[in-house]
């Protein structure tokens, strides 16, 4: 049915539904999830809540845990002691090597990356951290 307004024909309007905005922006989804959830899985890092296992740790564990702060993405400290963050490596091993716990701490500023976070966490695992305990403020 066309209608006329003053001598014009007006077409009529589109009644369906457009599915092909939907169906792009489920598909762009599917394909993120896809990518990301290896991602998610890639970190074997098991975390415990630091807060519960220092109330149940003895005076003398705590002195054998080591304790990591990442400052910015190129220095951390360690036990007490600024280094940069190549020389977190060659520290840490020898540490955990005597160490009867290999309990690491691992605390961080908040204006580092995430990324400088988790691969701090990640090269405490691979230099044979058994525990790893990442703590707040």
């Amino acid at each position: 049915m066309r209608r006329y307004t003053r001598g014009k024909r007006v077409p009529e309007g589109i009644h369906d539904v457009n599915m092909t905005p939907l169906i792009d922006v489920s598909l762009v989804l599917v394909v993120i999830l896809m990518i990301t959830t290896p991602m998610a899985f890639q970190s074997g890092i098991q975390i415990r809540n630091a807060a519960a296992s220092a109330r149940a740790a003895l005076q003398e564990v705590r002195a054998e845990r080591i304790e990591i702060t990442v400052v910015s993405p190129d220095s951390v400290i360690v036990n007490r002691n600024l280094m940069s963050r190549a020389a977190l490596p060659g520290m840490l091993r020898p540490l955990l090597a005597v160490s009867a716990t290999k309990t690491v701490i691992v605390r961080c500023n908040d204006s580092v990356p995430h990324g400088s976070f988790v691969s701090v966490l990640d090269e405490a695992k691979s230099c044979g951290a058994a525990q790893i305990a990442v703590m707040g403020g």
